[in-house]
C-alpha cells in the first residue's frame, strides 16, 4: 500500500479541530504566559519565583483539557445538566461543612495537597444548566424567567453564605447576560434589579430614591401583566427594600462593609480598609505612558500593594509597563469578547449560542470590576483578572470555559 503523504498526515492529525477559532485560543494563551511574567515580577523581592511557574506550569496543563473538550460535542453537556447541577451545588455544600478559612471566608477543599475552590468551577454549571433552560428562549415568558432565577438562586444562596460576595456577583452577571440573550424584556431584567438599587438610594438620597420607586412603577406598569397589581407590587417592593437595605448590611462582614465603603474615600481609613486601593492608584498612576520598566516598579517591588499577584495584578501592569502595557492588556480582552460574541451569533443552536454569551458575560463582569476596583472606581471585591490573576482553580475554570465555547465554535455548521 502507498504510504499517504504528509500532508494527509497533518490533515488527519487535526481532523478534530478544523473548525476551531484559533484567535479566541492564542489570546488566552498569551495573556495567561503575560500573567506569569507580570506575576513572576511582583514576587521579585523575595526571590521566590514558584508563583510564576506554577501559574504557567497549569495553564499548560489546562491547554490540552481546553482542546479535549473542544473536540467534544457540547450537546452531551445537555444531557448531563442536571447531574451537573447537582454536583455543582454538592460541591458548595461540602464546602460548608469541610471546607478550609481563609481572609475572612471559608471557600476551599483541601484534595490531595491542594485547596480547590469549588464556587469557581460552579460558574461553569451555572452557565450549563442555564444554557440548557433557555434554549428554547422560555426567557421571554414570566414561567421561563421564575425558572431560571430558580435555578440562579441555589448555588448563589450558597456562595454568597460562605461568604464570597465577589463570586455572587458574578453569578448574577451570568444570570443576567443569558437572560437577555434569551429575548427577557429589558424592562424586567431592570425590575430585577431595582431592589438592590432601591437600597443604596435610601441611604444616599430620599429624593432619588423616591423618583427610582415611581420609575419602577412606570417600568411595571408598561412591561408587565395586569398592569394595575404588577405597578403596586413594583413600587411596594422598592419600598420595602430601601427599609430592607439596614437589614441586609448587617448581615455582610466587617472586612466586606469596609470594602463597600472605602473605595468612595479610601484615605477615610489610609493604613487599614483604604491602604489597598490607595497604594494601587499610587502605582497605576506612576506609571505614567510607558510604564517604569518590567521588574523596576517602586510599589511592585518593594511589595506596597498587597494581594498583587491575584487580586491586584492589574496595578503592576500599570506601573511597570505603564499606559500602553495596560491598553495592550485590555486590547487583548477585548478582542477575546469579540471572538464569543462572533460564535453566540453562529452558532448550531440556541444551546451552544447561549453557553459562549454565558462565558462572555462572565470573563466581562470580572475583567470590568477587577480593572474598576484597581483604580478606585469600584469596590474591592476580590474578584480576579482572568488569565492573569494567580489562582488555580480560577485559571482551570477559564481554560474549560474557553473549550466549551471552542467546541460550539467547532462543531457549527461549515461555511462552503
Amino acid at each position: 500500500m502507498p504510504r499517504p503523504s504528509l500532508r494527509k498526515r497533518w490533515r488527519g492529525l487535526f481532523q478534530g479541530w478544523q473548525s476551531l477559532d484559533w484567535l479566541l485560543l492564542l489570546l488566552p494563551v498569551a495573556v495567561t504566559i503575560f500573567g506569569s511574567v507580570v506575576i513572576g515580577s511582583t514576587q521579585r523581592h523575595n526571590g521566590d519565583p514558584g508563583f510564576a511557574i506554577n501559574h504557567l506550569i497549569l495553564g499548560g496543563l489546562s491547554l490540552p483539557i481546553t482542546l479535549w473538550i473542544a473536540r467534544c460535542r457540547y450537546r452531551i453537556f445537555f444531557q448531563w445538566r442536571w447531574v451537573i447541577y447537582a454536583v455543582t451545588n454538592l460541591s458548595l455544600i461540602a464546602v460548608m461543612v469541610m471546607g478550609t478559612s481563609g481572609l475572612g471566608a471559608q471557600r476551599w477543599i483541601p484534595i490531595a495537597g491542594f485547596n480547590v475552590q469549588p464556587s469557581e468551577f460552579a460558574k461553569l454549571g451555572l452557565i450549563i444548566t442555564l444554557a440548557a433552560t433557555l434554549k428554547d428562549r422560555d426567557g421571554s415568558t414570566l414561567p421561563g424567567l421564575c425558572k431560571a432565577l430558580a435555578i440562579t438562586a441555589v448555588p448563589w444562596a450558597l456562595v454568597f453564605l460562605q461568604p464570597d460576595l465577589g463570586t455572587s456577583l458574578v453569578f448574577g452577571a451570568i444570570t443576567l447576560g443569558m437572560l437577555y440573550w434569551s429575548n427577557t424584556n429589558p424592562g424586567w431584567l431592570v425590575l430585577m434589579m431595582s431592589p438592590l438599587v432601591a437600597a443604596i438610594l435610601f441611604h444616599l438620597s430620599l429624593p432619588t430614591w423616591m423618583a427610582w420607586v415611581g420609575l419602577m412603577g412606570l417600568v411595571a406598569w408598561r412591561t408587565l401583566p395586569w398592569p394595575l397589581f404588577s405597578t403596586v407590587a413594583a413600587v411596594g417592593v422598592n419600598l420595602v427594600a430601601g427599609q430592607l437595605g439596614n437589614l441586609l448590611w448587617g448581615l455582610l462582614k466587617d472586612y466586606q462593609k469596609d470594602r463597600l465603603i472605602l473605595f468612595l474615600d479610601p484615605d477615610k481609613d489610609p493604613l487599614g480598609g483604604g491602604y489597598h486601593l490607595i497604594q494601587s492608584r499610587i502605582a497605576i498612576g506612576a506609571g505614567e505612558l510607558w510604564g517604569r520598566g518590567l521588574y523596576q516598579g517602586t510599589q511592585t517591588q518593594l511589595s506596597f500593594i498587597p494581594e498583587q499577584h491575584t487580586d491586584f495584578i492589574f496595578s503592576a501592569v500599570g506601573e511597570e509597563l505603564g499606559f500602553i502595557g495596560a491598553i495592550g492588556l485590555l486590547t487583548a480582552f477585548w478582542l477575546i469578547c469579540l471572538r464569543l460574541i462572533a460564535i453566540a451569533q453562529r452558532a448550531q443552536d440556541n444551546f451552544g449560542s447561549l453557553l459562549a454569551i454565558g462565558v462572555l458575560s462572565m470573563i466581562v463582569f470580572q475583567v470590568v470590576v477587577n480593572i474598576c476596583m484597581t483604580i478606585g472606581l469600584a469596590p474591592v471585591t476580590g474578584i480576579p483578572l482572568p488569565w492573569m490573576s494567580y489562582g488555580r482553580s480560577a485559571l482551570l475554570t477559564n481554560f474549560i470555559a474557553l473549550g466549551l465555547v471552542e467546541s460550539v465554535a467547532n462543531h457549527r455548521p461549515r461555511r462552503r
